[in-house]
């Protein structure tokens, strides 16, 4: 069963990314926000709360709705702990059965064999979690001891691929906890992936010789598709050294286009740390938005580290060059790096 079900995730994902090769007029790629709450608060987080009641399924299933009419490949739950909403099977099922592929992106703390199974049962294609530690501490207790059975369950059940992300920089504590993480996630056969992230006032900052040797290890070990997304994405501009480096990227950077982030209040923001711009009602979103996006340079993107965003810009690196469209009105200030920006999921 398990692999019926990865022969057709493959076929799935092959046909949509000949179609995004063929068209750039939909998304490759969105999130979407069921919960804002989550269970647990890590200090570098700037994207839950501990009040946010879960979006209404019949809203979420809109959105899915209107994701699927923009042509959009891949949707994918995050949060806050999307695990939270108790509708997140139905969600997930619905997202399926308009023919897009299925993520999720989780803590993993409220994973069980029975959640996993019904996870399957919605027909969910992918998971992500990443783990920050082996041993929690006050900034974050996503640990790989916490989190070590969960992980168990999922090598025993999920039909779905996992991928289990870990980072370096940004004032991590212990670097080599990035290595033992990465190689328990292969021990358990998760593919794998690793991220660099800004320390806490929003510098990107080259890692130092010990954070560069596990960086240098473990990165070289990425498994699974991401292998394939990690050699087009390292080997056309080298973002992930640039990064390592502590250096700007010179990219084009595709998000509104082809990703954008759907907040709880149902409004599309360019990224999860680009929250309120262009604030446009998801139903109201056309494909004159997404073109707009597409072709419009982002000021934020020399030291962007939110590596979904850079990958799945990269499908698009050989096209026309970006211009300065007509910018919509924006609620918040201008674009700019996040404090708190960080590796991406998916």
């Amino acid at each position: 069963m398990k692999l019926l079900r990865k022969a057709s995730r493959n076929t799935r994902a092959t046909r949509e990314f000949v179609r995004g090769l063929f068209s750039t007029d939909h998304p490759l790629l969105v999130h979407i926000v069921p919960v804002r709450r989550c269970n647990i608060a890590c200090g570098y987080c700037n994207e839950y709360d501990k009040v946010s009641q879960p979006v209404p399924i019949e809203t979420l299933e809109r959105w899915v709705d209107k994701l699927a009419e923009l042509g959009t490949s891949v949707v994918a739950c995050s949060g806050g702990e999307p695990l939270l909403h108790p509708q997140l099977e139905r969600l997930i099922g619905r997202v399926r059965s308009r023919g897009m592929l299925a993520g999720l992106i989780t803590n993993g703390y409220l994973l069980s064999p029975r959640k996993i199974e019904a996870l399957n049962d919605a027909g969910l294609d992918f998971l992500q979690i990443s783990i920050d530690n082996v041993e929690p501490d006050a900034v974050s207790k996503k640990s790989l001891r916490l989190l070590d059975a969960k992980l168990e369950w999922l090598s025993e059940f999920a039909g779905f691929d996992v991928n289990i992300n870990s980072v370096l920089g940004g004032g991590t504590r212990s670097p080599e906890d990035a290595r033992a993480i990465n190689r328990r996630a292969r021990e358990l056969g998760f593919s794998t992936s690793i991220g660099i992230i800004h320390d806490g006032s929003g510098s990107l900052k080259p890692l130092g010789p010990a954070e560069r040797a596990v960086w240098e290890d473990v990165s070289g070990q990425v498994t699974g598709v991401r292998q394939l997304l990690k050699n087009l994405y390292t080997g056309i501009s080298g973002f992930q050294r640039n990064l390592a480096d502590g250096k700007e990227n010179d990219w084009r950077c595709r998000a509104g286009g082809r990703y954008f982030y759907v907040c709880e209040e149902g409004l599309v923001h360019l990224c999860s740390q680009q929250r309120g711009y262009p604030a446009i009602p998801l139903e109201h979103y056309t494909v004159e938005d997404i073109r707009r996006e597409f072709d419009s340079p982002k000021p934020c993107a020399p030291l962007c580290t939110i590596g979904c965003v850079h990958r799945v810009s990269t499908m698009d690196f050989w096209r026309r060059p970006q211009r300065q469209a007509e910018a919509v009105e924006a609620t918040s200030a201008p674009l700019g790096p996040s404090p708190s920006s960080a590796e991406g999921p998916a």
